[in-house]
C-alpha cells in the first residue's frame, strides 16, 4: 500500500509501519547489526511539587549490570545506527514489561538518525509489539555529541513531535551548541546538567547560571528537569528558581530492569 505522504505535517504513525524494509538504511533495519548484549536500568525524573513521577530515563547497562561504559566503549561507526535502535527497542519492552507509569525518556544520538521517519519505523513497531503508548515516549537529545547538521537535528525533532513523541535536550549547559542549540531547535524539555545543578549552596555564580538559564527555558515554554541532584541544598536553590522537575541520587538510584523506590526528601 502506498505511503500516504502528502506533506510532512500528514505523516502518521501507520505510514511509517508500513514502509518496507527496502525504505530503510542499512544500520536501521530492525536494529540488527549491534549483536553484543546489554539491558537497562531506570532511574525517576520526578515532579516534587505534585510528589508524582514526571518520567523514567533508560541508562544503557551490561546483562549482569555492568556500567554504561562496558557497552558505549564497543560503539562504533560501523554499529552506531543499529546500537540506537536496538536501545529504543530494549527500553520500549522493559518499560512495558514494568507497566511504566509518566514517560519513558530514551537517549538518542543525533548523529545516527539518517533519515527520522524511516528510524522511526522500528520505534513504532516496538511500542506496537508490546503495547506501549507512543505518546509516553520522551527523546533526548544528548548534547555532550557534537551535532554535525544543526539541520538534520531540527528534522528530526519537528518529526518526533509531529507523531506525539516528546523530545528533551539532555546535559543543557556542558555540550558543544548550549545556547544555540536550544534557541534553534526549541525542544519542549531541556535538562539542566548535573555540573549546573551540584554544589549550588557555595558558589554563587554557578547559581546564577543556573538560575538564569531555567528563567530562559522557562520563557521559551519549555519544561525544565535539574539533573544530578544529591543533596537537599541544591533541591532547595533550584526549587526557588521555579524548577519542580528532579533527577538525582537523592530521589533514587538507577535500578536495573524495574522500578526504583522514590525517596523523597
Amino acid at each position: 500500500m502506498a505511503l500516504r505522504m502528502r506533506s510532512d505535517l500528514e505523516i502518521l504513525p501507520e505510514d511509517i509501519e508500513r514502509m518496507s524494509t527496502r525504505d530503510l538504511c542499512v544500520g536501521c533495519r530492525n536494529g540488527e547489526g549491534f549483536e553484543l548484549e546489554f539491558t537497562m536500568a531506570f532511574q525517576p525524573i520526578v515532579n516534587v511539587q505534585t510528589r508524582t513521577v514526571y518520567a523514567h530515563e533508560a541508562l544503557v547497562r551490561g546483562p549482569a549490570g555492568e556500567g554504561a561504559g562496558s557497552i558505549l566503549g564497543q560503539v562504533t561507526d560501523a554499529n552506531r545506527y543499529a546500537f540506537d535502535q536496538a536501545c529504543r527497542v530494549k527500553a520500549i519492552e522493559l518499560a512495558a514489561q514494568l507497566g511504566m507509569p509518566g514517560l519513558l525518556s530514551i537517549n538518542f544520538l543525533p548523529n545516527a538518525v539518517y533519515e527520522p521517519r524511516n528510524c522511526l519505523r522500528v520505534t513504532l513497531s516496538a511500542a506496537k509489539r508490546f503495547d506501549f503508548p507512543i505518546e509516553q515516549i520522551m527523546f533526548e537529545i544528548a548534547e555532550s555529541e557534537k551535532v554535525v547538521d544543526l539541520d538534520h537535528v531540527i528534522r528530526i525533532v519537528r518529526a518526533y513531535e509531529r507523531l506525539g513523541l516528546t523530545t528533551a535536550i539532555d546535559d543543557f549547559g556542558a555540550g558543544w551548541a548550549g545556547l544555540n542549540l536550544l534557541s534553534e531547535v526549541r525542544p519542549q524539555v531541556v535538562k539542566l546538567d548535573r555540573g549546573l545543578c551540584h554544589g549550588l549552596g557555595a558558589d554563587a555564580g554557578r547559581q546564577s547560571i543556573a538560575k538564569y538559564a531555567a528563567a530562559m527555558a522557562q520563557e521559551l515554554g519549555i519544561v525544565v528537569i535539574a539533573e544530578g541532584i544529591e543533596r537537599e541544598e541544591d533541591l532547595e536553590i533550584l526549587r526557588n528558581f521555579g524548577i519542580e522537575l528532579f533527577q538525582g541520587f537523592l530521589f533514587a538510584r538507577p535500578a536495573l530492569e524495574r522500578l526504583p523506590e522514590i525517596h523523597w526528601p
